[in-house]
């Protein structure tokens, strides 16, 4: 472990004798002065919207974006003993009723609303409700 420690120290040595090199160079550049900075403002261009059609709201910018699409069939709570005993053939009972819509989930935020549907002996789900952009936002302020 000293070694290491040794090893930093001779580093950080070496690190701070190169920048009082370049101190030093760039003082006797100066005429043995502090170093001065030139300052100029910076330019900035005029922006106005609409003015780039390409960062506008072009919409295929962000269609090759993956995002997580689950489809919640229900929730419960219990504790951890419960789990424990868990075996093949146990049923857990979730708090949604049977016949109620399943939630989708993006990344988290719910949605839609949809029943679950089978397609070529696949699991699908029908959506039957797609949550408003104010619902969205009006669930997300009661969180």
């Amino acid at each position: 472990m000293s070694s290491e420690n040794s090893a930093a120290s001779s580093e950080d040595d070496a690190m701070a004798a190169e920048w009082a090199s370049a101190l030093a160079e760039s003082k006797s550049q100066n005429g043995g002065d502090a170093v001065t900075d030139q300052v100029s403002p910076a330019a900035f261009t005029k922006f106005t919207p609409g003015q780039n059609p390409v960062a506008g709201n072009d919409i295929n910018m962000i269609l090759d974006i993956p995002v997580q699409l689950t489809v919640e069939l229900g929730r419960t709570r219990i504790p951890i003993k419960h789990i424990l005993q868990l075996a093949q053939g146990s049923v857990v009972e979730l708090e949604t009723l049977a016949g109620e819509p399943m939630d989708v989930l993006v990344n988290g935020y719910l949605i839609a609303q949809g029943e679950v549907v089978v397609v070529n002996e696949k699991f699908g789900i029908r959506l039957t409700d797609i949550v408003t952009p104010s619902e969205r936002m009006r669930r997300l302020s009661r969180q």
